[in-house]
């Protein structure tokens, strides 16, 4: 009996539907290798996906009415038919196939993975060898197979203005060949603190919790928000600078600004959307970045509360973020007018969808050299792909959550 492939599939018509079915084992052809995949990090992408609502990415050719879903994979190099990979390197998927270097184009949303190309919630998938990028030594399958989307992303919200190979590192408050920390006094040390750039991360997620990794390991000053008390003690053992619960402090960018010295965050991780963008521009800094990733708070325009400070939503963890203010004449007289409210603080916005292979690969060079390992919240086994997916769409997870494909 031939070798078969199982793999999970979606309908678009929504989680609870996912079927768990037997493909074809795949055969390489030139240029490609055969993946034996060990673990799949699961994305609030990958829901979207199952429930049909997936649709502000598309190109005109996307219609898949079926697919394999997720994107995020760590496997092994079984059978290769390029020179690029040998038999026995573990690998990591990049999002957008085509998106190699450079500038994001509209054509590469045509090669993403788990959308409209069949994903990788399977145990074999053939892959174009330049698509892939090799695993650190050090991290474990399920913590690279939380990298593709979630790390890459937080990386580019960080680091998009950067050219190449001109990424953050350690930030250094001295200079070449400066005095130490310990060389200075007191009050020198408060300065230089206050220099620190400073980091907005909303909700305890895959993206924010790679950002907040990341942004710590540059040396740069973090603040992250939640609804969940005990998930900010976990943001702080992970060197989180300053905690705000949002059901505690409903209007957080007052919060944001005292932890800042009234100055507001340089970056800004966007990730609640429709809800949290007004308080997002309340809390950044002149001149600083709002990077718009997600929008766990919904997709329609908030509008605001009567003083124009507010609008609903939260901190971005994930659910509805509550009212969005009040209706009729008063709401419609306070719509988000993002133009005024960038010109006000002289903001860059940036829609942030992923990063090329170049800067996938920069991402991991600095991943080693701090050794960074991603945050696993939970580990599903392959027989449980639905249940990983709503645990996710519950928002029960602090980081990432993860299918282990294989039994090893």
């Amino acid at each position: 009996m031939a070798p078969t492939n199982k793999q999970w599939m979606s309908k678009l018509d929504g989680v609870a539907k996912l079927e768990m079915v037997e493909g074809e084992m795949p055969v390489p052809e030139d240029g490609e290798v055969l993946v034996k995949i060990h673990a799949v990090g699961i994305n609030y992408r990958d829901i979207e996906v199952c429930e049909g609502k997936y649709s502000h990415h598309q190109t005109p050719s996307d219609s898949p009415s079926g697919v394999v879903i997720c994107s995020d994979m760590c496997g092994t190099v079984l059978e290769t038919k390029s020179p690029l990979l040998r038999a026995g390197t573990r690998v990591m998927s990049v999002y957008l196939q085509t998106h190699l270097s450079g500038a994001l184009r509209q054509s590469d949303l045509e090669s993403g993975l788990g959308f409209p190309l069949p994903g990788v919630l399977a145990e074999f998938r053939c892959f174009d060898a330049r698509a892939l990028v090799p695993v650190p030594e050090y991290l474990t399958d399920e913590e690279a197979s939380c990298l593709p989307i979630a790390g890459v992303t937080a990386w580019m919200a960080l680091n998009w203005m950067r050219p190449i190979g001109k990424a953050f590192q350690k930030l250094d408050l001295y200079g070449q060949g400066g005095k130490r920390d310990d060389d200075d006094g007191d009050d020198d040390k408060k300065e230089k603190e206050k220099e620190k750039e400073t980091v907005l991360l909303q909700g305890t997620g895959g993206v924010s919790i790679a950002g907040l990794q990341i942004a710590k390991a540059a040396g740069l000053r973090t603040i992250i928000t939640s609804s969940s008390d005990e998930k900010l003690k976990q943001a702080k053992k992970l060197g989180a600078d300053h905690t705000i619960n949002y059901r505690t402090y409903w209007e957080w960018q007052d919060q944001v600004l005292e932890a800042t010295g009234g100055k507001g965050a340089d970056y800004v991780l966007e990730v609640g959307g429709a809800k949290t963008l007004r308080k997002s521009f309340a809390s950044v800094a002149f001149g600083g970045t709002i990077s718009c990733i997600g929008y766990v708070s919904g997709k329609e325009d908030d509008t605001g509360g009567d003083d124009g400070s507010g609008g609903g939503g939260g901190g971005g963890d994930g659910g509805g973020g509550g009212a969005g203010g009040d209706k009729g004449e008063a709401a419609g007289w306070n719509r988000l007018n993002v133009n005024v409210l960038a010109l006000r603080r002289n903001v860059t916005l940036k829609g942030l969808i992923n990063g090329g292979k170049d800067r996938f690969e920069e991402m991991v060079r600095f991943y080693e050299d701090k050794g960074i390992r991603p945050v696993v919240c939970k580990v599903f086994g392959m027989g449980e792909g639905r249940e990983a997916l709503e645990y996710v769409k519950g928002g029960k997870h602090f980081g990432k959550v993860v299918v282990r494909v294989d039994k090893e």
